[in-house]
């Protein structure tokens, strides 16, 4: 026999899933950041020079959507606007490296891929949340 009420009942199960969310934009995002997306700002140089180019667009045109995907989109991730469509550039550039720039890697080598894959997946199927900037602006 449970003595809460049913509405504190719902309230506490929404805001878990609006803390949840939160959380998952934050650390998906940030390890994004940390391990692809700064080191790219940081070393811009090299980093142009080593891309692989699977579309041979030219390697500024590659790594320049890289670092979209893998700098301003997790921003916009993290403050939770745009969460959906910013979550999108960060798949298409993880499909990009599973199916035509590291195709022979096998599901081990992949993991951080496809972890990807289903963080920034559950970002756009979820969106942002309450905890958002999204929600504050009231979009």
């Amino acid at each position: 026999m449970s003595f809460a009420p049913a509405r504190f009942k719902a309230n506490v199960a929404a805001n878990a899933t609006d803390i949840a969310l939160l959380f998952l934009r934050v650390t998906a995002s940030v390890l994004l950041l940390i391990v692809h997306g700064l080191p790219k700002v940081q070393h811009y140089a090299s980093q142009a020079a080593a891309i692989e180019d699977p579309f041979h667009l030219g390697k500024h045109l590659s790594i320049a959507f890289a670092i979209f995907a893998e700098v301003v989109c997790p921003v916009l991730v993290i403050a939770g606007f745009a969460a959906r469509l910013a979550a999108l550039p960060v798949m298409v550039v993880t499909v990009i490296a599973l199916l035509f720039v590291h195709p022979e890697w096998t599901a081990e080598q992949a993991q951080f891929a496809w972890m990807l894959l289903i963080l920034f997946g559950t970002i756009a199927i979820g969106g942002a949340g309450r905890y958002s900037l999204a929600a504050l602006l009231d979009l």
